[in-house]
C-alpha cells in the first residue's frame, strides 16, 4: 500500500481554548502535550506531539485535515498526481512545516473549500502519553480516526479524495434528502466512506453544509468500558450527549457522540470494523445505525 496511510491530525481554531482543554482532557481522557505555536492547545492519543491543535482564533472551525503519506517519496508522487488532475497543491512554508513537526508538508483545496494538509516525516514525543483515565486509544497504523467533511458537491468530493488521493470508496449511504437539509421526496443523498488503511473509513463525505466545515471526528478507544467511562465524564462535567449509545451498520462502532466546544461533534467508540481491500465488496445501505444512537434534534 503506498500514498495516504491514515489521518493523522486536525488543526482546529477556536475561540474558547480553554473549553477545549477541559473537554480534551477531562472529558476525552487525551493528554495535554506542548509545542511551538504560542497559546495552541495541543492533545495528544500515542506518540504524535499532537493529534488536535486547537489554535486561538475569532471563529470555531476546523482550519485543515492532516493526512499522512507513507514516504516523502509518495508525497512527491501524490504531488505530481494532483498537479495532473488540475488541483495542484503547494508546498509548506518552512514555518508551516515547523509547526507541525515533519519532514515535508503539501496543502491542497478539495473542491468545497476544505484545507488539506500532506505530510510526510513526523516526528515523534518519546514521553510516554498515559492518560490520567486510562483511555487507550486505537491509532498506531489505523491514525487517529477518521473525520465528516460536508460536501457542497458530492460528486466532485469523491471524485476528488479517490481520484488523485488514492482513497477507497467502502461504502455509500443512501439517506432521506431532508436529514440533510434537502427538499423532501428529491432523490436519496448519498453520504460516502473511504478508506486508505484497515479502518472502515479514515473520511467520509456528508452532502450538506456545516458552519464549522467538520461534521464529527470519530476516536476510538481499546474498550467498552471506556466508551462508558467517558459518557460518564461528559455527563458529570455538563457535556452535552448529541446521540446516545448505538451501534452503527456500515463500520459496526458502538459509540456515543458528544458536542465539542467548536459546535460540531466527536464520535466516541470502540471495536470499529477492519477491512481487507482484497476481499472487501463496496455496497450501499439505508440504515445508520443497528440499535441505538439516538440523536438530539438537529444532530443527525
Amino acid at each position: 500500500m503506498s500514498g495516504i496511510r491514515s489521518l493523522g491530525y486536525l488543526r482546529i481554531e477556536a475561540t474558547d481554548v480553554a473549553a477545549w482543554r477541559e473537554f480534551g482532557t477531562r472529558m476525552l481522557g487525551m493528554i495535554e502535550g506542548r509545542g511551538p505555536e504560542p497559546g495552541a492547545l495541543y492533545l495528544r492519543m500515542d506518540d504524535f506531539p499532537a493529534r488536535l491543535v486547537i489554535v486561538p482564533g475569532d471563529q470555531d472551525r476546523l482550519l485543515a485535515s492532516g493526512f499522512e503519506v507513507g514516504t516523502c517519496h509518495e508525497l512527491a508522487a501524490l504531488s505530481a498526481a494532483l498537479e495532473q488532475a488540475g488541483t495542484p497543491a503547494r508546498d509548506g512554508t518552512a514555518s508551516e512545516v515547523a509547526s507541525r513537526r515533519v519532514a515535508r508538508l503539501l496543502t491542497v483545496q478539495d473542491p468545497s473549500g476544505h484545507t488539506v494538509e500532506l505530510f510526510c516525516g513526523a516526528t515523534l514525543d518519546s514521553r510516554p502519553a498515559f492518560s490520567p483515565y486510562g483511555s487507550r486509544f486505537v491509532t498506531g497504523n489505523l491514525g487517529m480516526g477518521h473525520v465528516v467533511l460536508p460536501a457542497a458537491d458530492d460528486d466532485a468530493a469523491l471524485a476528488f479524495y479517490t481520484g488523485a488521493l488514492g482513497f477507497r470508496l467502502r461504502d455509500t449511504m443512501a439517506m432521506p434528502p431532508e436529514l440533510f437539509g434537502r427538499p423532501g421526496g428529491g432523490p436519496p443523498a448519498m453520504m460516502r466512506f473511504l478508506g486508505c488503511n484497515r479502518r472502515h473509513h479514515s473520511l467520509a463525505l456528508a452532502p450538506m453544509a456545516a458552519a464549522a466545515g467538520i461534521v464529527h471526528l470519530m476516536i476510538e478507544v481499546s474498550s467498552l468500558d471506556e466508551v462508558g467511562r467517558a459518557m460518564d465524564r461528559c455527563a458529570r462535567r455538563g457535556g452535552r450527549l448529541s446521540a446516545t449509545l448505538g451501534r452503527h451498520a456500515n463500520d459496526q462502532m458502538v459509540s456515543f457522540y458528544v458536542q465539542t466546544p467548536g459546535g460540531f461533534d466527536i464520535e466516541y467508540g470502540t471495536d470499529g470494523l477492519l477491512v481487507d481491500d482484497a476481499t472487501w465488496v463496496s455496497r450501499q445501505t439505508t440504515a445508520i445505525s443497528l440499535w441505538g444512537h439516538a440523536f438530539a434534534p438537529g444532530r443527525e
